[in-house]
């Protein structure tokens, strides 16, 4: 049993995706709004990424740059020339929802959906 626990274990890093990426996790937006903004990035080289996430007045820019540059962070810590990175795949899914109550008129109450995200960005290098 523990030879097969060992191949796959070697299987599995033998399929694992070696690019660099960053994650941010439970922000505190919804999904869709930052989506919008990652639809303007991706496939974009790194640097007018950047540039369009500081010029950006969305809501998800801010957080999305954060990620960006850790993603470029680590791309550059493992060797990778920064002109040569480009936004490979970037995209947001929902993390837990937080459940509240609006007390309304009459004893009534309707409920309120604080969405989280998850926001992934992964980034590919042209020399490959």
């Amino acid at each position: 049993m523990a030879t097969r626990m060992k191949q796959k274990a070697e299987a599995r890093q033998k399929a694992k995706d070696t690019r660099p990426y960053a994650k941010a996790k439970y922000i505190r937006m919804s999904p869709s709004k930052v989506r919008i903004v990652l639809d303007t990035i991706r496939g974009k080289k790194v640097e007018d990424a950047v540039a369009i996430l500081e010029n950006s007045t969305t809501q998800g820019a801010e957080v999305s740059l954060k990620v960006l540059k850790s993603a470029i962070a680590n791309g550059e810590y493992r060797g990778i020339n920064r002109q040569d990175m480009y936004v490979a795949e970037c995209y947001a899914g929902p993390g837990p929802t937080l459940k509240r109550l609006d007390i309304r008129a009459k004893g009534r109450a309707n409920r309120l959906l604080k969405r989280t995200c998850h926001i992934t960005i992964i980034l590919g290098s042209e020399q490959n």
